[in-house]
């Protein structure tokens, strides 16, 4: 017979992106952090803003594991909460129950959390709106979690698709959730001054008039391309 598992676990030590790389994010598109890593690290697209954001947030990922119509983690990831933080609360995509509501969230504003992230449901939305943390999920339910366990906080988890770990950087905007791997974030980082040049001249280009763009126009010119009729 296997043995219950305990109700919650909890890992002590988190590691955290340093500020200065967190700030690095600040006010990016998440389109640009997308470029930067090579075309990939954005949760499912189904995850989005309750409400418009008037610019990007960028935190600190701090990980609970959930599981469906539960929220014991959730309300256990506060204890380890650090100002910053973006909770993220993996409900394996459950959409029966919410996972969170205003009050907790409340909590979570007073510790200095900026945002949350779940691949599920939450209620309570002129609360949350009050609240004024941004809420990323799949939408809203009135239906209500138990706080029954079992959960962890602080380990890896899978949601919208992407691994998150505890320290990762997390970019939210109106189009979505990037993830930022904390050990990768460096490299990231220096790759967004390439994004950020190719966009400016694309831009520029667009502005003065640009229709057809040069690697396009090649590719029509080319042999690679046949016309008929």
């Amino acid at each position: 017979m296997i043995n219950d598992p305990p109700l919650l676990k909890i890992r002590a030590t988190q590691l955290r992106s340093p500020a200065g790389q967190v700030a690095a994010f600040a006010g990016l598109q998440t389109g640009y952090a997308v470029d930067a890593m090579g075309g990939r690290g954005a949760l499912d697209f189904r995850i989005k803003p309750l409400w418009p954001l008037p610019q990007p947030l960028a935190g600190v990922a701090l990980t609970c594991q959930c599981g469906p119509a539960d929220n014991l983690a959730l309300f256990a990831a506060l204890g380890s909460a650090r100002p910053g933080d973006i909770l993220v609360a993996a409900t394996d995509g459950f959409t029966g129950t919410a996972v969170t509501g205003d009050l907790l969230m409340g909590m979570a504003r007073n510790l200095g959390v900026v945002g949350l992230v779940t691949d599920g449901l939450v209620r309570d939305l002129t609360g949350l709106v009050g609240v004024g943390l941004p809420v990323f999920c799949r939408g809203l339910t009135p239906n209500s979690p138990v706080r029954n366990g079992p959960g962890t906080v602080g380990m890896p988890v899978v949601l919208g698709g992407v691994t998150i770990e505890s320290g990762d950087i997390l970019l939210c905007d109106n189009d979505g959730v990037v993830v930022i791997p904390r050990a990768q974030a460096g490299e990231i980082i220096e790759n967004l001054a390439a994004v950020r040049a190719a966009e400016a001249s694309l831009e520029a280009k667009v502005k003065a008039g640009l229709g057809v763009p040069d690697f396009i126009q090649s590719i029509l010119d080319s042999a690679s391309c046949r016309y008929e009729g």
